[in-house]
């Protein structure tokens, strides 16, 4: 892999592990403002919304300066968004800033992976994303979960600068600099991203154009075949893996009785074994056998019900592991199949803000259910159920397009054999 792949990397690195660690603190700061608890999933939602509503702008934006500052910017106004809490601006408003940035962010940051490696290196190159992405995640929910514990959080209120006094004087405040001096560290990395030399053609300004192209480009990938099952699986990906962190956390306090310090770390447990996935996938799966991961999804599916029957810590931890790997493992080989196809049929920027949009969709819409279901009192136990059962069956539907379109190619194969 190239130096400048590494730089990449280690700016990904903070500017996720401050993501992962701003939910957490924003969770516990909704806590002490008393709001009820169907409005901690609407964190997420706030978060993924710019990713949808921006999608047909971001991709431009994205390929139309060089990567490394599109991902300078983005971090800064991440570091706006978070400061915003000082000012006394509600959690969600301050954390749908932050989801802003992170909206153009994303284009950048796996656009420049397709602009600086050959195709034949993706899959390994995703996995090492992919892996790092969820090191961050398990750091990021630890630290988080940290910054918001009493005794922590007591002794970063006793740390002094000399002769500089910021103000600072609450639990949460002092969680919020160490966050945003992660940020701060992400942008001064990227500003150390070599440029690629990729230069698109002169990138459309008028918004209505803009929307026909992305419409376009999403007609395009939702139409070829393998496309539109890569697309499918990390759409479905990300919606239950976003509903799933929500999950585990109420979880965690109903049935194995833990604080949300505690209940974070098992998020980070997950997210092992994410990344355990992630790399035996990006060991063992090449980019033309991507396809053959799929059964892992039903698997997830199902096995995400028996934490209905688990109410031991020591059980929970490789319960959520494996869930973890099954997901990493089917992931990562379909979103390296997505992004060559994305990059083959269009360009890179627009490919991924495509995928961000029709993920990030799946993360609302998953969400919006899951806050209703709380809001509606209904047992968790049935909500992971229905969860469980809702990824396994979906999973099943997209193996079974999947076979359909093979058999169409078999069978115009066959045409085009007979008329030769």
């Amino acid at each position: 892999m190239k130096r400048g792949f590494y730089t990449i990397m280690a700016a990904q690195f903070f500017s996720s592990l401050a993501d992962n660690a701003l939910l957490i603190t924003a969770i516990s700061l909704l806590a002490q403002l008393k709001s009820p608890e169907w409005m901690t999933p609407l964190l997420k939602l706030c978060f993924v919304l710019s990713y949808v509503l921006l999608a047909a702008f971001v991709g431009a934006f994205a390929d139309a300066l060089p990567k490394g500052r599109v991902m300078f910017v983005t971090n800064l106004i991440k570091v706006a968004g978070c400061t915003l809490v000082f000012f006394d601006v509600h959690p969600l408003i301050a954390y749908s800033v932050v989801g802003f940035g992170a909206a153009a962010y994303s284009p950048a940051k796996y656009g420049i992976l397709t602009e600086m490696l050959p195709p034949e290196k993706l899959v390994a190159a995703n996995g090492w994303i992919e892996g790092l992405t969820v090191s961050s995640i398990i750091l990021g929910t630890v630290l988080g979960g940290a910054l918001v514990n009493p005794a922590i959080a007591a002794a970063l209120l006793r740390f002094d600068f000399p002769l500089i006094d910021f103000g600072v004087d609450t639990p949460i405040g002092a969680a919020l600099c160490v966050i945003v001096f992660a940020y701060v560290l992400a942008s001064a990395i990227n500003l150390k991203i070599p440029d690629t030399g990729a230069h698109y053609d002169h990138q459309e300004r008028n918004p209505f154009k803009l929307f026909r192209d992305f419409a376009h480009c999403t007609a395009i990938l939702w139409k070829d075949k393998l496309g539109q099952i890569s697309l499918a699986v990390t759409t479905l990906f990300w919606g239950a893996g976003a509903t799933l962190q929500f999950i585990v956390l109420k979880w965690a306090e109903k049935s194995l009785h833990m604080p949300l310090d505690k209940a974070a770390i098992l998020q980070g447990i997950v997210a092992v074994g994410v990344a355990l996935g992630a790399i035996g996938a990006a060991r063992f799966i090449p980019l033309k056998k991507s396809l053959s991961v799929m059964p892992m999804g039903i698997a997830m599916g199902m096995v995400v019900i028996m934490m209905t029957l688990v109410h031991s810590v020591w059980i929970a931890y490789p319960l959520l592991v494996l869930i973890g790997i099954l997901s990493g493992f089917f992931v990562v080989p379909m979103n390296a199949l997505l992004q060559h196809r994305g990059h083959v049929l269009m360009s890179a920027g627009h490919s991924i803000a495509v995928q961000n949009f029709n993920e990030n969709l799946s993360i609302l819409t998953m969400l919006s259910l899951y806050a209703l279901m709380i809001s509606l009192d209904l047992d968790l136990d049935v909500v992971i159920t229905l969860f469980g059962l809702f990824v396994a069956a979906t999973m099943y539907m997209v193996m079974r397009k999947h076979a359909a379109n093979q058999r169409e190619y078999d069978s115009l194969a066959l045409i085009g054999e007979h008329k030769h």
